[in-house]
């Protein structure tokens, strides 16, 4: 007999004056299994000021920023840590985005509640309700927060309004039955408590009627009281059944399927057949998988067989696959879906045909210095990539970068890939360590200090100095840098007698970049990539044409010097 799944109902209604835009919306959403097992159900609702011009986008931005983001956030975080970071993070964007709006902005209340295993986590910012109905219980869940100025009520806390945002947090447990309200504060001063019951209970049993009637009378109370034709938007949602049993944790849908065994070419895996082994090290197997039932080439990633279940790695390997699905760039490899369900853990990749960087140029020695900079480029925007979705990768190296045979550029490898946040440094330089620092890791992993975009922009410069010279940028080894004094043994080698074809400005570029000290070198990783791209040559460097009608005035004004000279020894 097949494990009692969460179910639930949900029913809706707006009701707005004409000839208005509404500044509200509201959704829920009930994925499939096992992603309902991992990350629950979602409902929620969102609410703008009535005198902002941007209070349709506001309230959409918002809620399909969060259900796009929840959803994608690795089946191993807990929903308080998936929620939480993800309202940081939409904060921190429509914030950002206000602040270059000269009218209106992207500022709205939201209240988000997740429905996992037999608990309610409710994450609350702003004006928004949310009320509960048990039995003949009817109880509000959110808090407001307003503030009065003239007369109108306006959310002192709300999604977008300040650079950073405090979050209520509640977690409830659930009854089969409960009844969950969300609506926003236009409701306020039409229906009294005992009303949403009645209303309610009249048919529970459709939802959507139910929340008709309370639009309707909420309507019908506004007129009678005179108030301000406003919108009203109403969303129930019915818990009809629970799980038997709370999983332990939301990563229990892939972190509990085994390691795969070791495998050998031929073998049989949920329908993937190995068709080459890529790689073995002591964290990981690579192989080429053919997928018997589409019959296409695919890279199937598993952790070592002999890695312990509480391995540091192992836990890190449940990220992979969710970096992967989160970046979306040309310059980064493609996860793939398996046709059948998964008995072990592993994940699958784009099978790119084509060859490491390493191998590229040691086929290619005669390459061109465009040739070669291109590269450099497509690996540089590869990262950025990673780093508009706060992710470091931290073991850029040759090994780790394809080319296909049209010169197309993909990243591959994220064994150390790491989301960027206050807490997580030392957590990512172990994991970096336990995975190897290689020859082109920024000197801080070495000494053990914070790491962040700029020790990326590092192993990307050493990797094109290599690249450009077929040597490192330092003599001396990482594993001798034991303290910070001994940075100041670190001398670069200027790249110019390697290769003739640098050019001065180039090669200060690669120096600035790989600048032992994080802070001296480049702020953002565009500006280094901006030098690739013109060949390291200065922005303000004049043209041939520009030059022309300076040297034009040039040659005029010697003339005319010369001829007040002899003007002078005439006299």
């Amino acid at each position: 007999m097949a494990p009692v799944q969460l179910s639930l109902s949900y029913g809706q209604a707006f009701v707005a004056p004409e000839r208005r835009r509404h500044r509200s919306s509201m959704s829920v959403r009930l994925p499939e299994a096992p992603l309902l097992t991992a990350k629950g159900a979602c409902a929620l609702i969102s609410d703008s000021t009535s005198r902002n011009p941007l209070a349709k986008q506001a309230g959409d931005i918002s809620v399909r920023g969060f259900l796009a983001d929840y959803f994608s956030t690795p089946d191993h975080w807990e929903v308080k840590t998936s929620a939480t970071r993800v309202l940081r993070a939409l904060n921190a964007w429509c914030f950002g985005q206000s602040c270059q709006l000269s009218d209106g902005g992207l500022v709205s209340s939201l209240s988000a509640m997740v429905y996992r295993g037999r608990e309610a986590h409710l994450f609350h910012v702003g004006d928004t309700l949310v009320f509960r109905l048990r039995g003949a219980e009817f109880e509000q869940l959110s808090r407001d927060h307003v503030t009065d100025l003239g007369g109108y009520r306006y959310p002192s806390r709300a999604l977008g309004m300040d650079a950073s945002v405090d979050i209520d947090y509640a977690r409830l447990p659930l009854k089969q039955g409960d009844i969950f309200l969300f609506t926003t504060q236009g409701v306020q001063g039409t229906l009294m408590p005992s009303d949403y019951v009645r209303l309610i209970r009249e048919d529970a049993s459709d939802l959507d009627a139910a929340c008709e009637r309370l639009a309707q009378t909420a309507r019908e109370r506004a007129r009678e009281r005179g108030y301000g034709s406003d919108q009203f938007c109403f969303q129930l949602v019915r818990i009809d059944a629970l799980p038997e049993e709370q999983q332990d944790h939301p990563g229990k849908v892939y972190g509990d399927l085994p390691i795969p065994p070791e495998l050998a070419v031929g073998e049989r895996l949920d329908g993937l057949e190995v068709r080459e082994v890529l790689s073995r090290t002591a964290q990981s197997r690579v192989y080429r998988v053919r997928d018997v039932r589409t019959d296409r080439d695919l890279v199937m990633k598993a952790p070592s067989p002999e890695l312990s279940n509480r391995n540091a790695y192992l836990e890190h390997f449940l990220l992979q696959q969710w970096v992967v699905e989160r970046v979306h760039s040309p310059f980064v490899v493609r996860v793939m879906e398996p046709s059948r369900p998964r008995r072990f853990l592993y994940y699958l990749m784009a099978y790119v045909e084509g060859e490491t960087l390493t191998e590229w140029a040691r086929r290619h020695p005669q390459a061109g210095l465009d040739q070669r900079l291109d590269i450099a480029v497509q690996l540089g925007k590869a990262i950025q990539a990673l780093h508009h979705r706060d992710l470091l990768h931290q073991r850029v190296h040759p090994d780790n970068v394809l080319i296909d045979p049209h010169g197309q550029v993909v990243l591959a490898d994220f064994s150390a890939c790491h989301l960027r946040d206050v807490d997580g440094h030392r957590r990512s330089r172990g994991l970096l360590r336990q995975v190897g620092i290689t020859e082109h890791s920024a000197p801080e992993y070495a000494l053990d200090d914070e790491v962040g975009r700029r020790s990326d922009q590092f192993s990307l410069a050493s990797t094109v100095y290599w690249l450009l010279t077929g040597a490192l940028p330092y003599e001396l080894p990482l594993k001798e840098l034991l303290r910070h004094t001994d940075l100041e043994r670190m001398t670069y080698r200027s790249a110019r007698p390697l290769n003739p074809e640098i050019s001065p400005a180039l090669d200060d570029a690669l120096r600035r970049a790989l600048s032992p000290q994080r802070a001296l070198r480049f702020r953002r990783l565009s500006e280094f990539l901006h030098a690739l791209r013109m060949n390291g040559e200065p922005r303000h460097r004049t043209s041939g044409a520009l030059g022309e009608p300076t040297r034009f005035w040039q040659g005029v004004a010697g003339i005319l010097l010369l001829l007040l000279v002899l003007s002078w020894l005439l006299r």
